[in-house]
């Protein structure tokens, strides 16, 4: 079956129907949130470097005894990388991460007395962190409003021709035209819910998504 090209649309237009996207994911997801296990923003920052090209599931099965041996910026800061390897030997690149995970902190002790910044510039200067784990960050642990795109935001972007952007940045951005600012934090992990267990890459359960009034898409993929 071909799929149907997006729907020429006002400014106006795409934000009314980007209203009721809103209220059937509010109904949907109302307590949406990042499902990386963490406890300080320190935690989240790790996790989410750690989440590249992996599962969330796969880091939160190494993240309790990392976090155990290591709480904070001061203690993983005194840790080598090969230190760091075990407990990260089942999340892909772990030898990367591990050694990203150790100057990270070495940064974050030498430029921000050991605490998460709450500046999008200054995360992006630590090693592993790009803008979009630095807008996940700054959302999910200090509630600074962004939409960061992974993967699944960035097919649901798509299939509901709120954006046909290629780079998540770009993504981000437009989508951000259509949502109210207050809630871009809510709208991007609801998203992302909705694309893990209903909006999938492979087989789309259009017939139990609560998206399908509003989605351009529905029923072709």
């Amino acid at each position: 079956m071909a799929r149907p090209e997006c729907p020429k649309e006002s400014l106006k237009t795409k934000r009314a129907r980007a209203a009721r996207i809103l209220e059937r994911l509010e109904a949907a997801y109302p307590n949406a949130r990042t499902e990386l296990r963490h406890e300080t923003p320190f935690q989240l920052l790790v996790a989410t470097v750690l989440s590249a090209q992996a599962t969330d599931k796969s880091v939160n099965a190494a993240t309790p005894a990392l976090f155990a041996r290591y709480p904070d910026a001061f203690a993983l800061a005194q840790a080598t990388p090969e230190e760091v390897e075990p407990y990260i030997r089942r999340i892909g690149l772990y030898r990367t991460k591990a050694k990203n995970l150790v100057r990270l902190a070495q940064m974050l002790v030498e430029r921000h007395g050991g605490e998460v910044p709450r500046d999008k510039q200054a995360l992006m200067e630590l090693p592993g962190v790009g803008w979009k784990t630095a807008t996940v960050v700054l959302g999910a642990a200090f509630g600074i409003p962004g939409i960061a795109v992974d993967t699944h935001l960035a097919r649901l972007a798509k299939r509901l021709c709120l954006s046909q952007a290629r780079t998540p940045e770009r993504i981000g951005a437009e989508l951000e035209q259509y949502f109210p600012r207050e809630r871009w934090v809510f709208v991007h992990h609801a998203l992302i819910l909705h694309g893990r267990y209903v909006c999938t890459a492979r087989r789309p359960r259009c017939e139990a998504c609560v998206l399908a009034e509003a989605c351009p898409s529905r029923g072709t993929w």
